[in-house]
């Protein structure tokens, strides 16, 4: 027992990262690690949730992520599958993998609007969310061996895995990002669209969009999501930092027409 707390202790103190906007994170897996877990998931998913057939949808939305995901640092090749689903979600994975419900399409109205879902789940990927989730989560289970968790048949563990990975609800599972986080992406991921070119204040009338489809949501503190108020009071602030770099992005060329 002493030497499982030394290695706790000993790994708690050499995993602090900081995120993009500078805050302390607990980060225990390397980028190899978390990619193989986010692959295994998407692959899950893949397999067990339909396809959009649709080339027109698929490239629309794959021509909105390529144009977000080109702004990244790391300039691999992310893979975008669009799924038949009525539930107004999406979602990004560690390895480059972006999944979108065509229930969004319903909400986001425009090439902008889905830009800030799409912007906003790469600012998850971008600021290790998920790792530091799962870090959290390794710790509090005293060694879950992950990998093998990734890799197996369908259990709880691996359920519960996928979710901290950010799938979520798409696995049965809701494990929402914290209340911290989700303000993370939202801002970085407006910062994430404006460089692409998109519109950053189409986030307020997307978030509006929410709101109303959502119905009644409950008070902020009960919740690890930001309000919707609250979301858009913080993202129409950050539009001061958002709006120059969309009209340096115009200037630069960059004019997404993804239809």
């Amino acid at each position: 027992m002493q030497r499982l707390l030394i290695l706790t202790l000993t790994a708690l103190i050499t995993a602090c990262a900081t995120s993009p906007l500078g805050r302390s994170q607990l980060q225990l897996f390397p980028e190899s690690q978390m990619a193989e877990m986010g692959a295994a998931a998407f692959q899950d998913m893949k397999q067990e949730q339909p396809l959009e057939t649709s080339s027109r949808t698929n490239g629309y939305v794959t021509c909105v992520a390529r144009a977000i995901t080109a702004e990244l640092p790391d300039q691999r090749p992310w893979e975008v599958q669009v799924f038949k689903d009525d539930s107004a979600n999406a979602f990004a994975l560690p390895g480059g993998k972006i999944g979108v419900h065509t229930g969004l399409l319903d909400i986001a109205e425009n090439q902008d609007q889905l830009a800030t879902v799409i912007g906003h789940e790469v600012a998850h990927v971008l600021a290790n969310h998920a790792n530091e989730r799962v870090s959290t989560s390794y710790i509090a289970s005293a060694g879950l061996q992950l990998a093998q968790v990734a890799a197996g048949e369908p259990t709880p563990a691996k359920q519960q895995l996928f979710g901290l990975l950010g799938l979520g609800a798409q696995v049965g599972v809701l494990l929402p990002f914290s209340r911290t986080q989700e303000s993370e992406a939202d801002l970085l991921g407006l910062d994430l669209m404006a460089k692409a070119g998109f519109d950053p204040r189409a986030s307020i009338p997307l978030w509006q969009n929410m709101g109303k489809s959502g119905g009644g949501n409950p008070p902020e503190f009960l919740s690890t999501h930001p309000s919707h108020q609250t979301r858009i009071s913080d993202l129409s602030k950050r539009l001061q930092v958002a709006m120059p770099l969309y009209e340096q992005a115009k200037r630069a060329g960059k004019r997404p027409n993804c239809g």
